[in-house]
């Protein structure tokens, strides 16, 4: 199956199935030296991890990575990294009355039409458990981005269905199951979320991203621009239907004097670009937004069809997320990282001799 890849120079590969023996990616093209442990990735996959609070999967996994090559004596070695995730707490019986049916909003149909085969178990390879072995390489480029330019790539969700979330603190993000930036607001999430899983139903949600400390000066033209392969990575994750950068969709309602991000040699006064001028960062923060639908695995009766083209009636059991959205967090800044880690390297083999006169102006004034 192709498009398993992603990136350029910073190249990753996912492999495996929700309910298979193991999950795992290869990540080749990181540069030598780069201190790494098995610890260092734990960190994040055990932000992502199932089973960690009653609004999402109780699927227990440990999703404890073991690092399989790449690294020697705790540091990369640039050859390729092999990182491995052992599925421990699967139940494949849960599945067993929708594999000859096409769940709804589901990658069953599509997945049968191109393939003429499907794994029914936990959704196969469209299973949003392929996201942990993203969240793994993504903390390998969090590390290196940090280390090599001092960047941080952070999120958090501003909204959980119809419920928009003020952004209050960073402090908030990670003392609540929702990374949502407002404390305030966690009693009310919550007995909403109680409340949909009562109802055998799901949600969508919307997470904010940002890169701060961003060189100006990475992306390439047309093709290569940094903002459509932050969307094209973006589009990648689970459930994701939609992408803004910077202002998005807002752009359209805006005018061209209110738009534009005007500056001087003290810095840009707004950033309604997203830190993304013609393909190329600006040096400001880079800001990305993405919507993500509705889990399609619920428990509410939906019209369908099954294999010889029959109605049914398609009721989905086992263990899902309400909202895919709660979890996606930390997969969107893996992404994120991996795109701008990517296009570091890639500005690095090109451009890394090329200086101007005019200096950089600060990011903000």
């Amino acid at each position: 199956m192709a498009g398993n890849t992603l990136g350029e120079l910073f190249r990753v590969t996912n492999f495996g199935e929700s309910h298979g023996p193991a999950i795992g990616c290869v990540i080749d093209g990181c540069p030598p030296g780069l201190p790494l442990t098995e610890a260092d990735i734990q960190i994040e996959l055990d932000r992502r991890r199932p089973g960690t609070s009653r609004h999402v999967t109780q699927r227990q996994e440990p999703d404890q990575v073991e690092i399989l090559s790449g690294v020697y004596q705790g540091v990369t070695s640039g050859t390729p990294i092999a990182l491995l995730i052992r599925n421990q707490d699967a139940r494949s019986k849960d599945y067993s009355n929708i594999a000859e049916t096409f769940r709804p909003g589901h990658a069953d149909y599509t997945y049968w039409h191109k393939f003429g085969v499907r794994d029914p178990r936990g959704g196969g390879r469209s299973s949003a458990r392929l996201t942990a072995p993203t969240v793994a390489a993504g903390a390998v480029a969090k590390l290196w981005l940090k280390q090599r330019f001092n960047i941080r790539v952070r999120g958090f969700m501003s909204q959980l269905g119809p419920i928009p979330i003020e952004f209050q603190s960073w402090d908030h993000v990670h003392a609540n199951p929702f990374f949502a930036a407002n404390a305030t607001q966690i009693d009310e999430l919550e007995a909403y979320m109680d409340q949909l899983r009562k109802d055998g139903d799901s949600v969508g949600a919307r997470i904010d991203l940002v890169a701060e400390g961003v060189p100006v000066g990475w992306g390439e033209p047309i093709y290569g621009r940094l903002d459509a392969d932050i969307a094209h990575a973006m589009m990648g994750l689970n459930a994701v239907k939609g992408v803004e950068i910077g202002a998005g969709f807002a752009s359209v309602a805006q005018r061209g004097s209110e738009h534009g991000d005007e500056l001087d040699p003290t810095g840009f006064g707004t950033n309604h670009a997203g830190g993304v001028l013609g393909g190329i960062t600006t040096g400001q923060d880079i800001r990305v937004s993405i919507a993500i639908k509705p889990t399609s695995s619920i428990r509410t009766p939906r019209q369908s069809i099954d294999k010889a083209g029959t109605p049914t009636v398609v009721e989905t059991h086992g263990r899902h997320d309400p909202c895919v959205g709660i979890r996606a967090t930390p997969v969107a800044e893996g992404l994120l990282a991996i795109v701008l880690m990517d296009q570091a390297l890639r500005h690095r083999a090109q451009n890394a001799d090329v200086h101007v006169d005019t200096p950089a102006i600060p990011a903000h004034r």
